[in-house]
């Protein structure tokens, strides 16, 4: 196959472009024949193959052949295709190009957020996300579009916190800051950033960047809403920092005008470089007075050739994402023949030179560049550090304490209507004689029934159902007025008593059945109330009180009491319930608010991991959870006379790794969803039938057998065992119901954030 002479000359010049050499920084005092007398005292010549890759590692930042495409392979959006970019250290290099054709995804891949589908690049001497590389990290600033922001934060805080990310003191920290707000006009350190108007926001957007001091500055539309004389300012600050050679900018404008102050131009557009050359170089080229007349004659010469182009692609897609190893051989001796090009800004010369050199010192060999770069690394195989986490921390406590959020909880009001035309009632006052006397035995009844429901009294019966119906209360006794003499009538009579006398003894009831539950528990307190009424009654009159029992002599259970109660049942299952899902609602939304504000962003380009992130919400959330776990067990124990017959250490520790399991399912949540109401969506649609099958207010015995195994594979339903067999049967640990609730529980956390980590490490990239 033969290459077109045409797009070979278009390669070598794309390659050969803007390539400076440490022997001659770019700086109008460069002198030539200092680089020429570097190449000469090369005397151990590298072999193509590994002068490529030295040369690659001798530049800022060096892309070669980069593709990246998003969406299905069917029909994938190609953003940049086959790029070539070659920024020089100690140069500032600005990219210009219109909205969409490619500018931020290629800035995005050369800090290290996401990776190429083809191609590769080295920044800094070293492949961005690789270990020595330093990149993501404290080598680079990265000042995003987005204002990627903490509103909450002031802007010292927000400097602090960067700061403490980058491993700086707080000393210098406060040093930096103090120059960044005279320099950029900020206002006062103390203002929240959300309070901040959009240019001020741009400009500590900006501060972030410079904090550290880093080798590689990229700026995406750093002066946008900027003041003209402080976008001359910064411009200034950027071409001070870049003449003694150690610093390198890259950076993006809408302004096209403002990039002849860079030393290189990159145009870029349909994510190609259409030219990259000095600014004064690119006007002589192409006779244009102004940078977008050269765009604009680069962009129809870009349509005309894509035309021709698309006739010698074949497969679609394919032609554009790999190139064949005959397309690829020459493209590699290109890039060895261009090795050592230098450009001299003040002469707009290029000079070709076949031996590379860097300040008279090459090594002939590539394991000693290796073993240099990972030298200048430093502490880049430490797993975290101090300030890393510190930072995140305080940020987590920041924005979370506030938006914490506490369980209102509030006890169930049973109240009955009473209608006692049997005893004149005053003031609420129901009078009887305590010792053996048969009068008011209606008022005798309530007083054993007070001792279970609150009671409250109504003039007559169409009141007390009105009540009802209103809602005041859940139920009516009422008591007629013959109901004493009617009572002692027939307990005289025995079974000579006439239907009549049998009516008018009994206590009609009408109840609201529309909480089950309550009504049951109404129900069963107005029977017990009227036997142990009867048997006191007896008792008081030296009778054999058993008379007032039913024949049936229910001993003390081996478990809980005589009198259970539903609220015994379903507290452990209502306190993990509570809990678990409090912690949701605290994670599902943390990362989900960072990512739409940009921060979780900058954090990674900061070198922040994902197991960093997590870690820090994991530690300031579990705060959090404890407070609210401590209200509960308070709330259950001491307001509901929840009763426990077990170690209230375990008690505690099985409460709060539910509640830390929740933390991680929110954290699964926030990593998986992109919108906060998808997030909201997902958490309440897993709240019922978790709650329903879990065995909370179910039991699972009363299920049917597939449903069973659903719930086993629940994170609540055997922890709800656990707690509930700790609290009313005092099991200890060593039992298989109460450890396999500690185990499963451990598994579903380990689980979850498994998910988490490989969720956000498949969305850095």
């Amino acid at each position: 196959m033969v290459s077109h002479p045409t797009r070979r000359s278009s390669r070598i010049k794309l390659h050969t472009v803007c390539r400076i050499s440490e022997t001659s920084p770019p700086s109008p005092m460069g002198d030539e024949k200092e680089s020429k007398m570097s190449q000469v005292q090369f005397s151990a010549p590298l072999n193509k193959q590994d002068s490529t890759i030295w040369q690659k590692r001798q530049q800022a930042v060096c892309v070669r052949h980069a593709f990246k495409h998003y969406g299905s392979k069917k029909r994938p959006n190609h953003v940049l295709s086959n790029l070539n970019m070659t920024v020089a250290k100690g140069t500032i290099y600005g990219l210009l190009g219109a909205s969409g054709c490619g500018k931020t995804t290629l800035l995005s891949c050369i800090v290290g957020r996401r990776k190429l589908n083809g191609g590769e690049i080295w920044v800094l001497g070293g492949k961005p996300g690789t270990k020595g590389s330093g990149v993501p990290g404290k080598r680079v600033g990265y000042m995003p579009q987005e204002i990627a922001l903490y509103g909450e934060f002031t802007i010292k805080e927000t400097m602090m916190y960067f700061g403490w990310i980058f491993g700086m003191e707080t000393k210098e920290i406060i040093e930096r800051l103090k120059f960044l707000l005279d320099f950029l006009d900020l206002p006062s350190e103390n203002r929240m950033v959300k309070n901040l108007s959009g240019g001020q926001q741009r400009r500590v957007s900006f501060s972030v960047a410079l904090m550290h001091d880093p080798e590689l500055l990229i700026l995406d539309e750093p002066t946008v809403g900027v003041d003209p004389l402080l976008r001359q300012s910064i411009w200034t600050h950027l071409v001070r920092i870049t003449s003694s050679g150690d610093k390198t900018v890259i950076i993006t404008t809408h302004y096209i005008e403002e990039a002849r102050q860079a030393h290189c131009i990159g145009l870029m557009r349909s994510g190609r470089l259409l030219a990259e050359e000095s600014p004064q170089a690119l006007l002589t080229m192409y006779s244009c007075i102004s940078l977008e007349d050269v765009f604009l004659k680069l962009s129809r010469k870009q349509g005309q050739a894509n035309q021709v182009v698309e006739l010698n692609v074949s497969g679609g897609a394919l032609g554009l994402n790999k190139l064949s190893k005959r397309e690829e051989a020459p493209y590699a001796a290109e890039d060895a023949q261009v090795v050592g090009l230098n450009f001299h800004q003040s002469k707009e010369v290029l000079i070709v030179d076949h031996g590379a050199g860097s300040n008279g010192d090459i090594p002939g060999k590539m394991t000693e560049v290796v073993t240099k770069e990972c030298e200048d690394c430093g502490d880049c195989f430490n797993l975290t550090s101090r300030g890393k986490i510190k930072a995140l921390i305080q940020k987590n406590f920041e924005g979370n304490f506030c938006r914490a959020s506490l369980l209102p909880l509030r006890t169930v009001d049973d109240r009955l209507a009473i209608v006692n035309d049997d005893v004149p009632i005053i003031d609420g006052n129901c009078p009887y004689n305590h010792t053996c006397s048969m009068k008011n035995l209606s008022c005798r009844y309530l007083d054993h029934l007070d001792n279970h429901t609150v009671t409250e009294f109504y003039a007559n019966l169409t009141s007390a159902m009105d009540a009802v119906r209103a809602g005041d209360a859940w139920g009516v006794l009422y008591f007629n007025e013959n109901y004493t003499d009617s009572l002692v009538a027939r307990l005289a009579l025995a079974d000579t008593a006439d239907n009549e006398t049998i009516i008018s003894s009994e206590v009609q009831v009408w109840l609201d059945m529309s909480n089950q539950q309550i009504g049951l528990m109404l129900n069963r307190d107005i029977q017990f109330s009227y036997r142990d009424f009867a048997k006191n009654l007896l008792e008081t009159c030296r009778y054999n009180p058993k008379l007032g029992d039913i024949p049936i002599d229910f001993m003390d259970p081996i478990y809980g009491n005589k009198n259970p109660s539903f609220t015994d049942f379903v507290a452990p299952g209502v306190i993990l319930t509570i809990v678990f899902f409090l912690a949701v609602a605290l994670t599902s939304s943390a990362l989900i608010v960072e990512r739409m504000e940009g921060l979780l962003d900058r954090s990674w380009v900061a070198g922040v991991s994902p197991g960093e992130i997590l870690f820090s919400h994991v530690v300031t959330q579990f705060v959090v959870m404890c407070g609210q776990t401590a209200l509960v067990l308070i709330f259950m124990i001491s307001v509901f006379g929840v009763k426990n017959n077990g170690n209230i250490v375990f008690v505690i520790m099985i409460t709060l790794l539910q509640g830390l399991c929740g933390m991680c399912f929110g954290f699964v949540i926030s990593a998986a969803c992109e919108l906060e109401r998808n997030a909201i969506q997902l958490a309440l649609g897993s709240f019922y039938p978790t709650l329903l099958l879990s065995g909370v207010i179910w039991p699972i015995e009363g299920m049917p057998w597939i449903l069973r195994y659903v719930s086993l594979c629940l994170p609540l339903t055997l922890a709800t065992n656990s707690l509930r067999s700790i609290l009313t049967r005092g099991w200890p640990i060593t039992d298989p119901d109460v450890y396999m609730g500690f185990i499963s529980t451990l598994v579903w956390i380990a689980l979850f954030l498994v998910v988490t980590l490989t969720i956000l490490r498949f969305k850095r990239n």
